[in-house]
């Protein structure tokens, strides 16, 4: 099977052993460490008690003009050449696929994109798989497929042949997901804290600023403790691309809690969107499909970094083109930008020594596309002394609940068009099939007027209304959710 961004295709390895000057050459579209492969195979061949045959050795990968690249091929090119050769049987070929890298001394080990695979696998009608024992937990989450685990060449060989069986495959179930801070944790930030409500309700994107120490770190890495868990099929998509990035958890590959992905600010455009020689990889984007992206101390991030999230934020997905194609992942996610107020970041802006120009330079890196795209903008201010020492905040459970019935109600009333939260919905969909009446409508109109508003962010308003209606339990928003909308995209508004 060979992978093209998370698209799969199977890949047919044919092997083909001649008179000829002794030597191995490997066609089919190939990249570096696949013509390496030559070495490695050879190596574990001879290294697991088998002849290689001294004559010239010839393995094609079909289709030919299909880029393919990586080391997941390795075992499927050995079985050619030894099957060729005679030295294993060719049972149950037609309907198995083999996947795994070979070290020198003919173990089976682990890669990357498993998950990914065996689905296409299955969808091109094999049955039975054999991966590497490392593998297997990641392998038994695709329905349908016989899993053998593969612990070296011989094993598989003697496999073939009937003489062993491979290893069992474990419950792809085992082990817990990481626990999430309780956001019972923060004390007071009463405001940002349902302002991080209603991003977790409608799948609203999130700015903060407020002076270092404030607790806009400890707020972020709470929010997936409030968001639902992922649906079955979320949750396969999910894992299949942290399976490519290679950042599945050993002890439980199925990611059931929407991932938190915390990338430091110097990260690189090629780091947050994903890239690589070759064909691309998912970046920070990617790995946050479904979950939340959470960028601290945005302002110190390059402009051109920040403005290369608008594809992303606009249509939930990310295309990459690099030497061997096009790669395109899924890319829906709740951005959260966190940022200090200028460069010195004092704990009180009376203490502050920068100017009114440095200021504005300092945040002005966050270009008005991209803060026209943030619906929810918070100032967070130091809580009182009486407050830290006493007071307690309410748990993530009991907001997680509000939130789940908040998206229970979105997803009823968008089922039949397929939209989960508020936030995916086009501004053409609310205004032609929801429309709202005109008094409802009239402080949007004004901001439309006075310019203080894009038509953009006029649409975007709209949807953080319907999410604010859904968290009060309402029919349709009232003029109390437009406004109230406005008021967290414009600080200015009364």
């Amino acid at each position: 099977m060979g992978l093209a961004g998370i698209v799969a295709a199977p890949i047919e390895i044919q092997g083909n052993i001649a008179s000829g000057l002794p030597g191995v050459t490997i066609s089919g579209s190939v990249d570096g460490s696949l013509r390496e492969a030559k070495d490695r195979v050879r190596a574990a061949v001879v290294n697991s008690g088998f002849k290689w045959p001294e004559m010239k050795v010839t393995i094609a990968l079909a289709p030919a003009q299909t880029r393919k690249e990586g080391s997941g091929f390795d075992l499927g090119m050995a079985l050619a050449v030894l099957i060729a050769d005679g030295l294993a049987t060719e049972v149950s070929l037609e309907t198995t696929v083999f996947l795994g890298e070979l070290a020198l001394d003919g173990r089976v080990r682990p890669v990357r994109g498993v998950l990914p695979l065996l689905l296409a696998a299955y969808d091109a009608g094999f049955r039975r798989a054999v991966v590497p024992v490392a593998n297997t937990r990641e392998a038994a989450l695709v329905e349908g497929l016989d899993i053998g685990g593969a612990q070296s060449l011989s094993h598989v060989v003697a496999w073939l042949s009937g003489e062993a069986a491979l290893d069992a495959v474990e419950s792809g179930d085992a082990g817990c997901p990481p626990p999430v801070p309780d956001m019972a944790d923060v004390v007071g930030q009463a405001q940002a804290r349902h302002a991080l409500e209603v991003a977790a309700a409608g799948g609203h994107h999130v700015l903060m600023t407020g002076p270092p120490g404030i607790g806009k770190t400890m707020l972020a890495s709470r929010i997936p403790g409030i968001l639902p868990p992922l649906e079955p099929a979320e949750a396969l998509e999910v894992t299949a691309i942290h399976s490519i990035a290679g950042t599945l958890p050993p002890h439980h590959p199925l990611i059931t809690v929407p991932p938190f992905v915390a990338p430091h600010h110097g990260l690189s455009m090629t780091a947050l969107l994903g890239g690589g020689t070759g064909m691309a990889r998912p970046g920070a984007v990617s790995r946050a499909h479904r979950g939340v992206l959470f960028l601290d101390e945005c302002a110190e991030m390059g402009p051109k970094v920040l403005d290369g999230l608008r594809q992303p934020l606009e249509e939930g997905r990310v295309k990459i083109s690099r030497r061997d194609g096009d790669a395109v992942y899924p890319s829906r996610f709740l951005l959260l930008l966190a940022a200090n107020p200028c460069p010195c970041a004092p704990a009180h802006d009376v203490d502050c020594v920068c100017t009114s120009i440095v200021r504005r330079r300092y945040l002005g890196k966050l270009s008005g596309p991209l803060m026209d795209r943030i619906d929810i903008r918070v100032q967070m201010e130091p809580p009182g002394s009486t407050m830290l020492l006493s007071a307690r905040g309410e748990p993530s459970a009991t907001v997680a609940q509000r939130v789940a019935q908040a998206r229970t109600r979105a997803r009823e009333r968008w089922r039949e068009r397929g939209w989960l939260t508020n936030a995916e919905i086009p501004g053409s969909a609310l205004r032609q099939d929801f429309p709202l009446a005109r008094e409802t409508l009239a402080p949007i109109e004004r901001f439309l007027r006075e310019g203080r508003v894009t038509a953009r962010g006029a649409d975007r308003a709209l949807r953080l209304a319907w999410t604010l209606c859904d968290l009060r339990a309402g029919e349709r928003p009232g003029p109390d959710d437009v406004a109230q909308a406005l008021m967290y995209r414009d600080r200015e508004f009364r």
